[in-house]
């Protein structure tokens, strides 16, 4: 268990091993939610991504994407494929 100390400012300095298991970094974005009258610490990059993988989870299925990495080469396709016609009208 780890513990902090609010200033009296409200801050808190997030416990290292924490930081880490929420994969927080400088300059990162924190949620606070509450979840069976918890308060729950989120990073707010993952809860974003995972809320927009949520909303497309049918489209995700039919185009066959099943992780970050599926959607990254989904993405360096199009590029390419764009780059593709792009070249092709320049001549």
């Amino acid at each position: 268990m780890d513990v902090a100390r609010i200033s009296i400012k409200g801050q808190v300095t997030i416990p290292l091993g924490i930081r880490r298991k929420l994969g927080l970094k400088e300059g990162d974005k924190v949620v606070f939610t509450e979840k069976d009258g918890n308060i729950v610490l989120l990073n707010s990059n993952r809860l974003a991504f995972e809320e927009f993988g949520r909303s497309m989870s049918g489209v995700a299925e039919e185009l066959r994407l099943h992780s970050e990495q599926d959607v990254i080469d989904m993405c360096k396709e199009i590029r390419r494929e764009r780059r593709s016609v792009i070249h092709s009208e320049t001549i």
